[in-house]
């Protein structure tokens, strides 16, 4: 009887393991982009061109849904523009 309470634990271990590791790398895949990293000509003509028009946020907006990157680093890619 001992050794398959030892069992029962062994496994109980085992498969909270495995869905810990399979929710850590859940999370991480999440939070890859999965878009392009660098936006294309197209998409950088057409935040330069709302940049210019004074239309900073909507181009910070647009580099954001086509690439994927944060707030943070579409803001700092309109502001070098």
């Amino acid at each position: 009887m001992p050794t398959s309470l030892g069992s029962l634990v062994l496994l109980t271990v085992l498969v909270t393991a495995a869905i810990i590791w399979l929710i850590f790398l859940a999370v991480r895949l999440t939070r890859r982009p999965r878009n392009r990293l660098l936006p294309s000509l197209d998409i950088t003509d057409q935040a330069r061109e709302l940049k210019a028009s004074g239309q900073f946020t909507d181009a910070v907006f647009l580099v954001r849904g086509e690439t994927g990157m944060s707030h943070r680093a579409a803001t700092r890619f309109v502001r070098k523009l």
